[in-house]
């Protein structure tokens, strides 16, 4: 059996240094490694200055390939770049890093942050919905938002077309958070231009991606699990079934959120998905004082739920742990919490498998903590 587990929090307090913020940023910026790898690697190595001495042998001993880490000219350019964008780069173990998507699985280990971060001080909800929503349904939106913001509350949302744009417009006075899918200086959707230069300016815009990247469509389930993240609850107004907007909703379920939604007529698709989540057991809205109903926390006091704790990789894997989980493995995602359970293992010697794997190329990595041998 691998030794007892060794427990570290994925949480540091204060600014990093100059070196170490750059050795986050090449390390991020390696193929292979997200957000999970990447927090794995500074657990087992201590600092991602030591993660990236140790990368390229950790590869090549499990089969991989040479790993193309960026130069420190590259990510420095990067750095610059964001500068002069007036944007800030906060990482996972900064002390601004927002509390409550610090404590989310798979949380981004770097957000681009453009306008006012203190607003993510703020009690927060998403409300995220159909991008060809109703008059009816925009307009509701646009009104929650309103009366939420202006009682202190910062709505969150993804600027899309639809739902996302009336709820930035109806908070944009008091408070709102667009978190966008490409990187802090493209404007998607076009229409939304001013839109995201006015919550650039009054609110807070967010990204994962470096800048200038055009969205893609793998980006934006990313997106959703920032804005489920980083949020109290979410909000669903109109949505169909198999929806981004629901994806966002179970993300947020799966995070221990509030998930609520506006029911619609049965006769509008766009309404379907809000009202099985209605029936599934999400809490129906009608107003903003459903809402704060439902985030009331007991004695009146709202804190992040239980600092997410993260298992220090070992430095040498297990032998008898990686061929059982081999085993274990295929192309099904399965999750994480089950492969332990399943091999007897301890945690690090389970997650230092994985993340070999990983960053050998032969192991995915699912939302919802899931793991599948890559096809």
């Amino acid at each position: 059996m691998a030794p007892s587990p060794r427990w570290e929090r994925a949480e540091l307090s204060g600014q990093l240094d100059h070196d170490e913020r750059l050795a986050r940023l090449r390390l991020i910026r390696t193929p292979r490694v997200g957000p999970v790898a990447h927090a794995q690697l500074i657990a087992r190595f201590g600092s991602a200055r030591a993660a990236i001495e140790e990368l390229p042998d950790l590869v090549r001993r499990n089969g991989g390939a040479a790993p193309a880490i960026p130069e420190p000219s590259v990510a420095l350019l990067e750095m610059e770049q964001v500068a002069r964008l007036g944007a800030r780069q906060v990482f996972r173990g900064e002390g601004d890093y927002p509390a409550w998507l610090d404590r989310c699985d798979g949380a981004p280990a770097l957000l681009v942050m453009r306008g006012n971060p203190s607003l993510l001080a703020r009690r927060a909800v998403a409300m995220v919905g159909a991008r060809n929503a109703s008059g009816a349904a925009m307009r509701f939106a646009r009104m929650l938002a309103h009366d939420l913001s202006a009682r202190g509350w910062l709505v969150i949302s993804g600027l899309a077309r639809g739902i996302d744009t009336a709820a930035h417009v109806g908070a944009l006075e008091h408070g709102t958070a667009a978190v966008i899918a490409g990187g802090i200086d493209v404007v998607y959707p076009p229409e939304n231009d001013r839109l995201q230069a006015e919550i650039a300016e009054w609110g807070v815009l967010i990204a994962e991606q470096p800048p200038g990247v055009e969205p893609r469509a793998r980006h934006f389930p990313h997106r959703n699990r920032i804005i489920a993240g980083l949020a109290e609850g979410t909000v669903v107004v109109e949505a169909a079934p198999k929806s981004g907007s629901l994806i966002t909703a179970r993300l947020a379920g799966e995070f221990g959120r509030d998930v609520m939604a506006v029911p619609g007529s049965p006769l509008d698709p766009r309404a379907q998905g809000c009202n099985l989540l209605i029936r599934e057991g999400a809490t129906l809205v009608q107003s903003a004082e459903d809402i704060i109903e439902s985030l009331s926390p007991i004695g009146g006091v709202s804190v992040p739920p239980t600092p997410l704790f993260v298992a220090r990789p070992q430095r040498d894997v297990d032998e008898a742990a990686r061929d059982a989980l081999l085993g274990l493995l295929g192309p099904v995602p399965l999750p994480v919490d089950e492969l332990i359970r399943l091999g007897g293992f301890d945690a690090p010697a389970v997650h230092a498998v994985l993340l070999d794997l990983e960053l050998a190329g032969r192991l995915e990595r699912h939302a919802g903590g899931k793991v599948s041998l890559t096809a």
